[in-house]
């Protein structure tokens, strides 16, 4: 039986992105093939949660611009109105929050938390298999949709 966890998923927009920005600041951590990471004490019970913001299929850094600077980058440009070192969505294609540490949570009180501290509901809820997404994304060498097969998971019931 695989190990499901619970999650709560969010589509990429501008908006999205200003309220990361907004409400946690810079990652905590930021990864060559484009994810951005916090890990915070937001949880329903105050557990840590990880925030991820998971690249598109294929990542590609634009030119230029380091990855630890890259999330900042593409903030400045929205809050300037200037052009984003690349389109947001060939960056990052959804964000996902899940108890860091392996704690029992429940979909709906990590869901209800998440959404106070962020401001925005997540699109997509429920549990999914970690150990399946990323096995599929390394079998693949990066060329597959982490958020596509969250997705997957969270519509067919893990």
């Amino acid at each position: 039986m695989p190990e499901v966890v619970a999650t709560a998923l969010w589509r990429v927009t501008g908006e999205l992105l200003l309220a990361l920005d907004e409400h946690f600041g810079e990652p905590v951590d930021a990864y060559l093939n484009g994810a951005q990471v916090w890990l915070r004490a937001d949880g329903p019970g105050g557990e840590v949660l990880e925030w991820r913001l998971h690249p598109v299929a294929s990542f590609r850094r634009p030119a230029g611009v380091d990855a630890l600077e890259l999330l900042a980058t593409v903030v400045y440009s929205l809050r300037t109105d200037t052009e984003p070192p690349a389109p947001i969505d060939t960056l990052w294609e959804g964000l996902e929050a899940f108890p860091a540490y392996g704690d029992e949570l429940e979909p709906a009180p990590l869901v209800a938390a998440c959404t106070v501290v962020l401001g925005i509901a997540p699109d997509a809820y429920g549990v999914v298999d970690h150990d399946r997404v990323g096995d599929q994304w390394e079998r693949s060498s990066g060329r597959t949709s982490i958020v596509a097969d969250l997705r997957a998971q969270l519509e067919d019931g893990a």
